[in-house]
This record gives structure tokens, sequence and C-alpha cells, in this order.
């Protein structure tokens, strides 16, 4: 196949907000079969910014979703998990948005060189909703070529999809807006709402308020049957689907649980372990 024709042809596959499939790991350039490790989409690291290397960590490790808790503090936006960690030296721009710009330009496009299906970074509020989704919406119109863009009715895929989740107030100016660069996290209580998947393409709720299985013993049957019902409405909707709140201490109740939620197929898994999440995965690839 032709380079160009190549390109184009990925370019189609990645145009798509959600629920596309992962790419061919080898692509060969001029005469060469070079091998690039296929991203793990549904990886999503969870707390990313406790990370060593903030982002950089969890790219290294291919994963396809990042999250980044966010405060605003005197026009800033701050990137921790509590107030007490607040350090004004580690913002949004700094930590995420400006390396995922030179990463893309550097990738021709992309955040991983020859998969064009964007990387989501949920965007956890942790002050009020409104007034720091402004501030954010503000933020990501700076870059307004790296997000996946709303408009009027219309969804543009780009290299990142911002997901804003956390403080509930951001709703209502988001709802407003007729051309956005972020996207809704929506609960278990939006599906089947009237909300489009253009504005919630994400559902995410707690594990451990909604099924009682940890990963030790069976997995109860009615219990399965209620996880991939809610995949199955998910899906059947345009919407991804997360869980927080899943054991995340490497050991078999982890991995039984995580066998289990690709099983039904979920999108994302949580973990804060970035290295056993990739093993598991890959393992389960290869098997």
């Amino acid at each position: 196949m032709a380079l160009t024709t190549r390109r184009r042809a990925l370019t189609t596959l990645g145009a798509a907000l959600a629920g596309s499939v992962a790419l061919p790991a080898t692509q060969a350039l001029a005469g060469e079969r070079t091998h690039r490790p296929r991203p793990l989409w549904r990886a999503h690291a969870h707390n990313d910014y406790e990370h060593p290397r903030p982002l950089l960590d969890a790219l290294d490790h291919r994963f396809g979703s990042v999250e980044a808790d966010i405060f605003l503090v005197d026009g800033q936006l701050l990137v921790a998990h509590d107030p007490e960690d607040l350090d004004p030296s580690r913002t949004l721009e700094s930590l995420y948005l400006n390396p995922l710009a030179a990463r893309v330009r550097a990738n021709r496009g992309a955040v991983y060189r020859g998969h064009h299906r964007p990387l989501q970074l949920l965007i956890d509020i942790k002050t009020e909703g409104s007034s720091t989704y402004l501030e954010l919406d503000r933020s990501l119109r700076r870059h307004r070529h790296l997000f996946t863009t709303y408009v009027h009715g219309r969804v543009f895929p780009g290299p990142v999809t911002a997901v804003v989740s956390g403080d509930r107030a951001a709703r209502v100016p988001m709802e407003a807006q007729r051309v956005r660069r972020a996207f809704y996290d929506g609960r278990l209580t939006d599906l089947g709402g009237p909300a489009p998947a253009s504005f919630i393409p994400l559902i995410s709720d707690n594990w451990t308020l909604n099924f009682t299985w940890r990963g030790v013993g069976a997995f109860p049957d009615a219990e399965r049957r209620k996880l991939r019902g809610i995949v199955r409405a998910a899906h059947a909707s345009g919407r991804r689907v997360r869980f927080w709140a899943t054991p995340d201490l490497p050991g078999p109740a982890r991995d039984a649980l995580w066998g289990e939620l690709v099983a039904a197929d979920v999108d994302h898994l949580n973990t804060d372990d970035l290295a056993g999440l990739a093993s598991f995965l890959d393992a389960r690839r290869r098997a």
C-alpha cells in the first residue's frame, strides 16, 4: 500500500471519539519493518500526576488514558490530589498540555506515532466546577488543534480527547457551549438519559457502590449479568465505561477482577500500578 494511502486509512480509522480498534503494531517504511508496540487503549492511569514523571511514565507504558486532578488557585490550574499538595510550578499546562502538544508535533499529529486514535485526558475538577471549567476552557482553547472538538452538533476528533470529571457544577457551562474542546464524564444514572454521547462519551462510577465482589472467590452470577448489562447499554448509546475504586494491590484478586472487566468489555481499567496493568494486558493479548 502506498504510504500516502496508508496514512489516509489510519486517519479514517482514528476519526471516532470512542470505540475504535487498535491499529497494527508493525508498519513498512522504505522497505524496512519498524516495530511499534501497540498502545494499551484500555489502560487508565488514575492519579497519574503522582508518578515520578507525570504523563510521561504513562506514555512510556503505552496507556490510552491518563487522569489529572485540578484546583483553580489565583487564576492558575494546579495539579494535585489534595490542597496541601498544591505547588505553583505544577500546572496543568506544564505537566500535561505543553508536553502533549510537543509530542503530537513530533509524532506527526498523534500521541502515539502511527496510531491516530485519541488519547483520553480525564480532568477531575476539585474546586468549584463552573468557574474552574471556564478557566480550563480557556487553557484548552490555547491548544485548539490538540483536542477533539464539538462544533454545533458534530464531533471532530483530535489527538487528545479531554473529558471533565469531578465537581458536577461544570456541567452547566459545558452544556451551554456550542463549541467545546472537552466532554463530560457521566455516571450510571446518566445511562438512558437525554444527553447524547457527543456530550457524555464516558460513563464512570464507583465499583464498591455497585458491586460487592472484590475479586476473591467466584464472581456472583447476578453481578456478572449486571456488569455486562451496563456495558451493553453504554456501548449501544456510543459510550465507554470506567469504574474507579477497584482493587489495585498486586495479587490474584486484582487479576481476577481485571479479567472480569476485560471479559465484559469494560473500556478502561483503573490503576496506579502502571507496570502491573501493562503486564496484565500484554499477557492477555499474547494469550
